[in-house]
């Protein structure tokens, strides 16, 4: 009974993040949410294109910052594996993304053109 509870999700030699690193994480989440809000409420970029590109930067930032605050991933965690996991739902993840925009590109460049179904619906 007493060897369940000598289970732990972590080695003994694996260190926690401290609390500096915890409030360093912290803050960088936060000015990485305010800063595209702001950008978004204020309209300081007129671009609704840029504003998005803009704000998907800062989202891949902050998805880092959570990795290696919070999740305390980096090449020596667990032996290098948590990175390869990582790498490889990266690779998976891009493949699917990028086929699917092809797809939908593809499927939206060959549709019949919408003047084309008007001259047909009055046709006898």
């Amino acid at each position: 009974m007493s060897a369940a509870h000598d289970v732990h999700g972590h080695g003994h030699d694996e260190g926690h993040g401290s609390l500096r690193d915890y409030v360093w994480g912290f803050g960088l989440s936060v000015i990485l949410t305010a800063v595209p809000f702001w950008l978004v409420m204020s309209g300081a970029i007129p671009d609704k294109g840029t504003t998005a590109l803009v704000i998907t930067g800062f989202a891949a930032v902050q998805i880092v910052v959570h990795m290696i605050f919070f999740l305390h991933m980096n090449a020596k965690a667990e032996g290098g594996w948590n990175l390869l996991a990582l790498l490889f739902t990266v690779v998976l993840v891009v493949i699917v993304l990028s086929g699917s925009l092809w797809v939908m590109y593809h499927l939206n460049h060959n549709m019949m053109p919408q003047g084309t179904m008007q001259g047909m619906e009055q046709a006898p």
